[in-house]
């Protein structure tokens, strides 16, 4: 379907210039001719509206919806079940019968409305021949919209264009008296609805995106913002929007409407949450920007902008022409809301004004049948008992239970009978339950504020209400319980992949919280526990407003932390709504300067506190986080003052908590075993390198693989004896924890072997023997050792010893790179070794580069560095310190493969400065 709203003004006329006017037919005879009307229509057009409908079925639903929503914001609600029965029988006609697209077109003028259905197949004429009793039975498949034209419509016509066939009706509006829109009887002064001194209407512009553009001065006085800090904020923010997720109507959707009315909340300056009754008129400038006006009492002052009232159900399921009329749209009207929320409310409602009652609530049944839960309430704090439970048979006999109607003349003679109006005035209740097939769905209540108001009569009547809705209530519930578990169940996937994503703690923890506010709760907060000795830690809070998160956190840790009960379900914690309550009490106090000290001081505080008792002070629960059948923490969440959590949401947390409280185990498994496998990867690095007198040290050590500090290539540089210093670089085979283990052997052996005074074959061989002791352990091992003496002249004298190992290379001062070893086998393969040590000398400004073999084999596809690569490399760090040579190689092998590096890799350089 294609819409289209255009301006008011002189209608165009839609042919072509210079084609004749169209051939009119349908001009009757008879006594049916002052039915048709083919003079022009009215010049004077102030609004029209154009859609266009696909040629299928559910057009003709479409097209009668976009027709009643048209007159319905023109103020045309007198003639709009009428345009609609009209609209109906001739958009069928056309996407039905003639099978094409049809065009819906209404005019508003001075005299009433015209609409006209036009279709695109012009050479199927219309069937009309002679007077209106020749046009059949009104049983015979086509011709009854024409018949319907001629019975209802003031003025009605056909006309024919060579590509168009278009049926049009024009509705006269009935006379009104003049200035009268609807008027009620005059009133006994005690019967007027109560009000204030002064009733404030709060005037509120929405623009397109949803941001206040107006705000007067009502507004300001009901809810404590000043026009300018509210102006260009979005009224999503302040609304407290009585809201299902996955279901329902949301206050974006509620803007976007022609017209809207009923309750809510807005958030005050002070944090407390204000009902309002609320009249949404969707408007447009003369430029065609649209916006919305809301206007908005309190919500006990509702009888300033609420509808009138139809009449009561019983009296008017019989039209004045005597034609009977269902029960049901004439209790709930027509159509009926779409969603459960919106059904119940409107239920609510005209049972309220059908026994002209001040209150009415309606609550829906678990599924055990054993508590009902309110889901709707008008005339009542609706916010504080939404979603709040009470049993079936709260006592014994017939008005104990919500199976059977019951009248209560007086309830202060029986105080507590009707736990729900504790509180509220309400002196006398009639209440019926709804039943399907026997099946006990709900319960239906209207209440009022004088005793004895009610009795049989008006419980029969109420019942009969019930019995007609009971079964779309039930259906609608249905609906909705699938929308909920469907949305349950992908938020439940996509928390569970969210979870696995990550094993950091403070990660899990914040995913926790952002997961569950404000999509199961306005706040939370997160506690652990490390151990079973230790108490519970508020480890996290977050709050749907982030003004609040540190007045909760300051809050939640002056009270003692719930108890780690591994009892599955949530349960109600009743502190923290005790300990916001003292402190708005005292707030108050000192703020009125109760405490004796002075009011100034203790001001700047009083918002704060006061803002953050009402964000707390609503219900609590905790759910326990269990994970391997051991208590790890809880989860907390909280609602604002006087609103109750539904079974369903708790249910949805519950689940929740079960896959977080896995996920953060795991995430402090994985913390501490990381722990412990950094602290023993750091005890086989060497301490820090000793300094030479005259040389220079520098070592850049790389382990492969996420998480390892240390891998199979090791390195260490050491004192042995006076002026002597033992160095060394290795590479064990393999890498990972095991090739780490004979890391360890083999860098302690060598300063434990060395220190002996051996000389450095000797040290080698034994720590050959060492490895292989390890049998099926252990692992072959490339090593260069050596030892190194600085000289009186400025060189250092080096004794090597390469087994199996990459060569080391010396660059001198003059750019030339050679080998200063030459190769012998490696370590752990055989048991008798003949290893010989090899004597090198440095001068000043010489450079011995040491590598593992993770440097000289880094690939890029088929390319390899290599040994040539490495030595090419080197002979550009003439002059270079020791630390800058080790920088550069490893640049250089970074930059020759863009993967990252597979193998560990360790540089030592040593410079003789």
């Amino acid at each position: 379907m294609t819409t289209g709203l255009i301006p008011g003004g002189q209608t165009p006329d839609p042919r072509p210039p210079g084609t004749r006017p169209p051939h009119q037919r349908g001009a009757l005879t008879g006594q049916g001719a002052p039915h048709v009307d083919d003079r022009p229509r009215s010049s004077v057009i102030t609004a029209r509206a154009a859609a266009s409908f696909e040629p299928v079925g559910r057009s003709v639903a479409t097209a009668r919806a976009f027709v009643r929503d048209t007159l319905q914001g023109w103020g045309f609600a007198d003639i709009i079940d009428d345009a609609v029965v009209l609209t109906s029988e001739l958009v069928t006609n056309a996407v039905v019968h003639a099978g094409t697209h049809a065009d819906v077109l209404c005019l508003r003028s001075a005299d009433g409305v015209r609409v006209e259905v036009s279709d695109r197949y012009p050479e199927r004429e219309i069937p009309l021949q002679g007077s209106l009793a020749t046009m059949g039975s009104p049983d015979r498949e086509g011709g009854r919209g024409l018949q319907l034209c001629a019975a209802i419509a003031g003025r009605w016509g056909v006309e024919y264009t060579p590509t168009h066939k278009q049926v049009w009706f024009q509705l006269d509006l009935p006379d009104r008296p003049v200035g009268t829109r609807t008027a009620g009887p005059s009133l006994p002064a005690d019967l007027l609805p109560l009000a204030d001194s002064r009733v404030r209407v709060a005037v509120v512009q929405i623009d397109r995106t949803g941001a206040i553009s107006a705000w007067n001065e009502d507004a300001e006085e009901l809810f404590g913002y000043p026009a300018d800090q509210v102006t260009g904020k979005p009224l999503t923010d302040l609304a407290a929007w009585p809201h299902t997720p996955g279901t329902s109507t949301g206050i974006v959707e509620a803007l976007q409407l022609s017209r809207w009315e009923g309750s809510y909340g807005i958030r005050g300056a002070n944090g407390r949450v204000t009902p309002v009754y609320a009249s949404h008129l969707r408007v447009r400038d003369t430029d065609g920007e649209p916006s919305t006006v809301c206007l908005l009492v309190r919500d006990h002052e509702r009888a300033v902008l609420q509808t009138p009232s139809r009449g009561p159900a019983a009296d008017s399921a019989t039209t004045s022409d005597g034609q009977n009329t269902d029960p049901f749209e004439v209790f709930i009207g027509s159509p009926a809301p779409d969603d459960l929320d919106g059904l119940l409310q409107r239920t609510v409602e005209r049972a309220r004004d059908m026994l002209d009652g001040d209150s009415a609530f309606l609550l829906l049944a678990t599924d055990d049948e054993t508590e009902l839960e309110v889901r709707a309430s008008t005339g009542l704090p609706s916010a504080r008992q939404r979603f709040a439970r009470v049993p079936v048979e709260a006592g014994p006999g017939r008005y104990g239970s919500a199976r059977m109607p019951a009248v209560h003349e007086d309830l202060l003679a029986v105080p507590g009978a009707v736990p729900l109006l504790n509180g509220t005035g309400m002196r006398s209740v009639v209440t019926v339950p709804l039943k399907v097939e026997g099946r006990l769905t709900g319960s239906l209540g209207v209440a009022a504020e004088a005793s004895g108001r009610y009795s049989n009569e008006e419980a029969l009547r109420l019942q009969f209400a019930a019995d007609r809705i009971a079964l779309a209530v039930e259906s609608a519930r249905l609906g909705e319980l699938e929308r909920l578990r469907r949305g349950s169940l992908s938020f439940l996937v996509e928390a569970s992949d969210l979870l696995a994503g990550t094993l950091d703690r403070d990660q899990t923890l914040a995913l926790m919280a952002q997961m569950t506010v404000p999509t199961l709760a306005t706040w939370c907060a997160v506690y652990t526990i490390a151990d079973q000795a230790s108490d519970p830690y508020l480890s996290y809070v977050l709050h749907e407003d982030e003004e609040f998160i540190d007045g909760i956190k300051s809050l939640l840790s002056k009270i003692a932390p719930p108890d780690p009960v591994p009892t599955p379900g949530a349960r109600v914690w009743a502190a923290p709504a005790a300990a916001a309550h003292d402190a708005a009490l005292r707030s108050s106090m000192r703020s009125l300067g109760l405490t004796g000290g002075p009011t100034h001081q203790v001001a700047s505080g009083i918002g704060p506190t006061l803002a953050t008792a009402s964000a707390v002070g609503g219900e609590t629960v905790v759910l326990p986080l269990v994970a391997r059948n051991r208590v790890i923490g809880m989860l907390t969440l909280g609602k604002p003052t006087d609103e109750h959590f539904r079974q369903e949401i708790l249910e949805l947390a519950e689940d929740l908590s079960r896959r977080a409280a896995l996920a953060l185990d795991n995430a402090r498994l994985y913390s501490e075993r990381t722990a412990i496998s950094q602290a023993l990867q750091r005890s086989l690095l060497p301490p820090e390198l000793p300094a030479i007198d005259g040389v220079e040290v520098e070592v850049i050590y790389r382990a492969a693989g996420e998480g390892n500090e240390v891998g199979g290539d090791f390195y260490d540089v050491f004192p042995i004896s006076d002026g002597a210093y033992g160095f060394a670089i290795g590479d064990v085979c393999g890498t990972g924890p095991n090739a780490a283990a004979v890391t360890g052997l083999a860098r302690h052996a060598l300063r434990l072997l060395a220190r002996e005074g051996l000389s450095g074959p000797a040290v080698l061989e034994r720590l050959n023997s060492a490895i292989l002791d390890e049998g099926a352990r252990s692992r072959f091992l490339t090593l260069l050792y050596g030892e190194m003496r600085p000289q009186e002249d400025g060189s250092a004298e080096l004794k090597v010893v390469c087994a199996g190992h990459p060569l080391p290379l010396r660059l001198r001062q003059d750019g030339t790179v050679e080998a200063a070893a030459e190769p012998q086998p490696l370590l752990g393969v055989m048991e008798d070794l003949e290893l010989y040590e090899q004597t090198v000398t440095l001068d000043p400004g010489d450079v011995l580069l040491c590598v593992t073999d993770g440097v000289t084999e880094r690939r890029e596809g088929t390319r390899m560095l290599g040994d040539d690569g490495l030595a090419d490399v080197l002979t550009t760090c003439t002059g270079l310190t020791a630390g800058a040579v080790a920088a550069r190689i490893m640049r250089a092998v970074e930059r020759f493969a863009s993967d990252a590096p597979s193998d560990d890799m360790a540089i030592l350089a040593m410079r003789v400065a």
